[in-house]
């Protein structure tokens, strides 16, 4: 358990750093650390050498389904963060909302030393006015958006035209097919357990750059 000023969050960790980096991972905004898809991409990062820590929002943590408010969801990120950084990298990053929050954190003045997205919500699906890109700009640090083709909460070509105005390093990987969370089609052939392996080689690859 970690203390947070709303309160204590459970955490997960895997993996024990040997490749010298930790990645903090929030969960996206329906689901919560143990989620499968976070225990797919927290444990196949593990087995990579990297050390990557979950841990619950205070609402997830309470049972609650709403999400708290951003100040309450980046004290929580702030928190997590402060307790587990180390000598090596510090990574902030999570799925879809758990995201956002690293970013914002991140673009609040937060050490970290890069930034991993996957399925970074944009804007809300057919809402592309309310972009959610303005605060991506002040980040300096490396970013990695992992993205799938399908995912209506951040169009690729979007994506494309709002990174122009990034400062920081900024580094996409496509999962085809995939949608939000990275589920594929038969027609896609191969099945989603496969797509989420990807998301773990082209994060692993990533991080390990970093390191």
């Amino acid at each position: 358990m970690i203390e947070s000023s709303a309160g204590n969050v459970s955490t997960l960790v895997d993996g024990d750093g040997s490749d010298g980096v930790t990645l903090v991972l929030g969960h996206g905004a329906g689901a919560a650390m143990d989620h499968p898809f976070m225990e797919h991409v927290a444990q196949g990062l593990a087995r990579r050498g990297h050390r990557v820590v979950r841990f619950n929002f205070p609402y997830m943590q309470a049972g609650r389904k709403a999400p708290d408010r951003a100040e309450t969801l980046e004290a929580c990120f702030r928190a997590v963060a402060d307790a587990v950084a180390g000598d090596g990298p510090l990574v902030l990053g999570g799925k879809s909302m758990g995201g956002r929050i690293a970013s914002q954190v991140a673009a609040g003045g937060s050490p970290c030393d890069g930034l991993v997205f996957l399925g970074y919500p944009l804007h809300p699906p057919g809402k592309p006015e309310r972009l959610r890109d303005a605060h991506l700009r002040e980040i300096r640090v490396p970013m990695l958006f992992v993205e799938g083709t399908r995912d209506p909460f951040c169009p690729l070509e979007t994506l494309d035209r709002v990174k122009e105005r990034f400062v920081a390093p900024t580094t996409i990987r496509v999962i085809e097919d995939g949608d939000h969370s990275f589920r594929v089609r038969k027609s896609s052939g191969r099945d989603t357990y496969a797509a989420w392996n990807e998301v773990v080689e082209v994060t692993a690859g990533w991080l390990h750059d970093l390191s």
